[in-house]
């Protein structure tokens, strides 16, 4: 069966996004996948007169480059739909939310409006989002600027829209910040990495580590640009024939069927694909019935380039359960100081969902 899986290269400027493309198509073509590219389209639409100084105002440029954007991925997928091969990878200079970084809230609203579609349906209609980190933000001698780079911004001001950028996408289900390294070819070795493990290659492995925390402050985590919330509803099938889950927020909503196979206590074989609504609704007629519907609210927050997850449920007043999803199991953590970690339970059947399932 054809598998079309479509990303997105996001960041500030001078990130490397550019580099990445070619990258990504050198190390992922000999596995097989035809690498498509979608070309960043502010560009596309500047080299060709449509930019922010000639349009009326900044915000019909932004509004454009939106409409653009998403009729360039619907012919990129068609496209794909139609080629003779078993993998299309998509890769997207830039998605949809990129341009919320550049309007105010009430605007990007009013876009929203005008198309007809949520943030949540627009964040989560991409199957991973990779941030490349700015160069301001490393030691600056990286960061350029001037005539030939198509870069204005100040590094300050890079350092800041990196910053916007990342808070735009926190919340979706797969996102995974490649930070800054001295040697480029090292920081594009890491990209190439997380999307390798991203798409199972070579198998589809789930490399996490879990934590026991004290229940955290649900204002501070709500408060931070750095955090999103999302809503959970998650289903497990008898048999053994793994689980459904409902995510998102505000009733808008993608669906989920995975099955996982454990390895170690560190590693599981992980198979997902999303489904439709009324496949999820079809399925839930095959619920276990030992275990019940698992309702859960996830806080996915950024730090220090890391993505968690934090689980807090509504049956639990003192505690929650956080997550992250690693590239290698040698992979170093630092967790969050303002998270009071209780103690590592990565592995321990207690606090499976599953055996949670179970027991509420």
């Amino acid at each position: 069966m054809k598998k079309i899986t479509k990303i997105v290269l996001s960041g500030g400027p001078c990130a490397g996004k550019t580099s990445a493309l070619s990258a990504i198509k050198k190390e992922f073509e000999p596995m097989g996948y035809t690498v498509l590219t979608v070309a960043e389209t502010a560009t596309e639409m500047i080299n060709g007169g449509v930019a922010p100084w000639t349009c009326g105002k900044p915000a019909d440029f932004q509004r454009l480059r939106l409409e653009l954007q998403l009729e360039k991925e619907s012919v990129y997928e068609r496209a794909a739909g139609t080629m003779p091969c078993e993998k299309v990878l998509i890769v997207c200079d830039r998605g949809a939310l990129d341009s919320k970084c550049y309007m105010t809230d009430e605007t990007f609203r009013e876009t929203l409006a005008s198309l007809g579609k949520s943030e949540t349906e627009l964040r989560d209609s991409y199957d991973a989002v990779f941030h490349l980190v700015s160069a301001a933000k490393g030691d600056g001698s990286y960061y350029v600027t001037g005539k030939g780079t198509g870069r204005g911004e100040s590094a300050e001001r890079s350092a800041q829209l990196d910053d916007l950028v990342i808070s735009a996408w926190c919340g979706h289900p797969h996102l995974r910040l490649i930070g800054c390294f001295s040697d480029f070819g090292d920081k594009m070795k890491k990209l190439n990495k997380e999307i390798a493990s991203f798409l199972g290659e070579p198998e589809p492995l789930e490399i996490e580590r879990k934590y026991l925390i004290e229940y955290p402050d649900i204002d501070m985590l709500s408060s931070s640009p750095f955090c999103r919330k999302t809503e959970i509803e998650q289903i497990y099938l008898a048999g053994g024939k793994g689980r459904i889950r409902r995510r998102g927020d505000n009733g808008s909503y993608l669906y989920f069927h995975t099955v996982k196979r454990g390895i170690d206590p560190l590693k599981r074989v992980e198979i997902e694909r999303r489904i439709t609504a009324d496949e999820y609704e079809d399925l839930k007629r095959f619920a276990d019935p030992e275990r019940k519907t698992l309702m859960k609210e996830r806080y996915c927050l950024v730090y220090k380039e890391q993505y968690f997850e934090i689980d807090v449920f509504p049956f639990w007043s003192d505690k929650a359960l956080m997550e992250i999803e690693l590239a290698d199991e040698s992979d170093a953590v630092d967790l969050p100081p303002f998270i009071k970690v209780t103690r590592e339970v990565t592995g321990e059947g207690e606090y499976k969902n599953s055996t949670i399932a179970k027991r509420i």
